[in-house]
């Protein structure tokens, strides 16, 4: 195998896990049960020992890969001259239906039909348990293969009875013809000790699936108001969200993949499988702006369920497990090259252990909208906050690593200030509205210093911009949303200025930097990254907000171009254009709704 480009995946999931797929009809990363379980399929990260289960045609080949519209099924195309065949892959909803009503386990459908004349196919199934850790052995069945590791791990591939298969090399290989209105269904999911085979999804089985997965992702969608200009967009990164949703609990992974790195070759390669409370508080505030209030109801429970945690005078994590859990133990995999060579190969994140002043800030502005938008909050859950924002009010001087995570030591950065700003001035705003009992006199004076000081020491005259930390000249593009949080008006000469000076020094062919590595904060890493995808969304959101409306139209217009055939985005996107970082993320796609429902609202059209 090789490496194929990140932006040349699709994803299909379960709310539980996700799958990502190639243009070559090859599943390359898939952790089970879970997003952060380790990984059963991973040539992603090493594309010899990593694992796969690939469907594809023989010989020279077009391929073509979409959507069923409205979906998260994935139709993937292989034509040559002999003929065409479809590949369509989905995981069931409700998986477990098709397990006698057991407890939920993911399973992978995959269903190539003929479309034309007649194709040879290939199908070639290699797990690697445990990120390539457990060896495992292949045995065969009635009703497909078993894969089981030394340490009991074990994979079902269900196979049609009439399929003809080699085992090889604790693969198992089958090639076959497919005429046109043939069909051909396989399906891999974990099995449990009870089971004797694997999970046998006849032609009946999986279209019954494919019937019902289909119904569930356009009945899901259609409570999506927006009817703007990008409503194709929109979808797609709304219902992109929803599949890095943890359905048990309402978190919302940050990314479904680990170690994807911000440059081919280089360190910056993190795991992301996570919740953030950052990326969640945004994405509730996403989901809100296109009335999902259903999926910003179950972030606010899981919210409330990590407030009652906190000790006496503590504070929240910045991440979490799925589960709520706080054990994110950070450990590189040696065994595995990376990407494309991009070592180390990183799975848990010590990010976890940081503080990060700017979570309160995203915290109390998405309870802040949902209570307005959504649903008023509870006095348990206020109370919680209220312990919140006076740990705020006593704390928010501290030098932190900021928003960026950095590794080379705390600093005085402006936007977690300027997030403390907003953790207080909307828990004083809450207070008012609902006329909760709060140190209101404290809030005022700290909220209103706190301006003062990101005014004195966050403005640097020589640059004529806001900077990344106190009294320095180094821009960071996080400060573009000053004007997206009512911090400072989206006229303000100082906000154009600043403005002025991202799209000069920061932005290259439309694309933003979140900082020059060479000049800011030292982030503890070497080498250099892509342009950050948000940025970008956020430098649209800046401009329309300060009238400039060509602009930012001209902006979005032209990342729109920079998703993948999908529209799905990485984190980042290197200097030729590709995909870099973690895929797809979810800080993105947040981004892509929220500039697209404020520059349609400012060009006069859109609900």
């Amino acid at each position: 195998m090789t490496y194929r480009p990140i932006e040349e995946y699709g994803i299909v999931g379960d709310l539980h896990t996700v799958a990502l797929v190639g243009t070559d009809g090859s599943i390359d990363w898939c952790c089970l049960p879970y997003f952060d379980s380790p990984s059963v399929f991973g040539a992603i990260l090493d594309d010899k020992k990593g694992g796969y289960f690939k469907v594809s045609g023989v010989g020279e080949e077009v391929r073509r890969q979409l959507y069923h519209p409205d979906t998260n099924v994935l139709m993937t195309y292989f034509s040559s001259s002999d003929g065409v065949a479809l590949l369509e892959d989905f995981m069931p909803i409700e998986g477990a239906r098709v397990r006698g009503g057991r407890p939920h386990s993911p399973l992978i459908v995959r269903r190539v039909t003929g479309v034309s004349g007649t194709r040879r196919m290939r199908l070639e199934c290699f797990p690697a348990f445990d990120y390539a850790r457990r060896p495992h052995k292949v045995v065969r069945t009635e009703t497909g293969t078993v894969f089981e590791s030394e340490a009991g791990d074990r994979l079902g591939l269900y196979l049609p009875g009439q399929m003809e298969v080699q085992i090889y090399k604790g693969r198992v290989i089958s090639e076959f013809d497919l005429r046109a209105g043939e069909s051909v269904c396989v399906a891999v999911g974990l099995m449990d000790e009870a089971d004797r085979e694997p999970s046998q999804v006849s032609r009946d089985d999986s279209q019954r699936l494919f019937d019902e997965t289909i119904k569930y992702w356009r009945r899901w969608l259609s409570r999506c108001t927006y009817r703007g200009r990008w409503r194709e967009m929109v979808y797609r990164s709304v219902l992109t969200l929803k599949l890095l949703t943890f359905a048990p609990t309402g978190a919302l992974v940050a990314a479904p993949t680990c170690s994807l790195p911000e440059l081919v070759g280089g360190t910056r390669n993190w795991d992301y499988r996570y919740t953030w409370l950052r990326d969640a508080a945004f994405t509730l505030y996403g989901f809100m702006r296109v009335g999902l209030t259903e999926e910003a109801g179950q972030f606010m429970h899981w919210l409330e369920a990590r407030t009652r945690e906190i000790t006496e005078g503590g504070t929240p994590e910045i991440m979490y497990r799925l589960d709520g859990g706080h054990t994110i133990r950070e450990e590189t995999l040696d065994h595995l090259d990376g990407y494309r060579g991009s070592r180390p190969v990183r799975v848990g994140n010590n990010a976890h252990h940081q503080l990060q002043l700017d979570i309160f800030g995203e915290l109390m502005d998405s309870v802040y909208l949902y209570n307005k938008y959504g649903s008023p909050i509870s006095y348990d859950l206020w109370t919680e906050l209220r312990k919140l924002l006076d740990w705020v009010a006593a704390n928010w001087s501290q030098p932190d690593e900021g928003i960026w995570e950095v590794r080379g030591g705390r600093q005085q950065f402006i936007f977690s200030k300027l997030m403390c700003w907003v953790a207080l001035d909307r828990g004083l705003r809450l207070a008012e509205k609902r006329s909760f009992p709060a140190s209101r006199e404290l809030w005022l004076r700290e909220r209103d210093a706190i301006y003062e000081t990101i005014m004195a020491r966050g403005w640097s005259p020589k640059r004529k911009a806001f900077v990344q930390y106190y009294d320095s000249d180094v821009l960071d593009a996080a400060n573009l949303m000053m004007p997206l949080v009512f911090f400072m008006s989206p006229t303000d000469p100082r906000m154009l200025s600043t403005i002025d000076a991202v799209l000069k020094d920061l932005t290259s062919d439309s694309l933003v930097h979140r900082y020059d590595v060479s000049r800011a904060a030292a982030d503890g890493l070497e080498g250099a990254e892509g342009s950050f995808s948000i940025c970008t969304f956020w430098l649209v959101e800046a401009l329309t907000r300060a009238g400039r409306t060509e602009e930012a139209r001209f902006i979005f217009e032209r990342m729109l171009g920079h998703s993948n055939h999908l529209g799905l985005y990485s984190e980042e996107i290197g200097s030729s254009g590709e995909a870099l970082g973690n895929f797809p993320q979810a800080f993105t796609h947040l981004s892509v709704i929220s500039a697209a429902f404020n520059l349609d609202r400012a060009l006069g059209g859109g609900i």
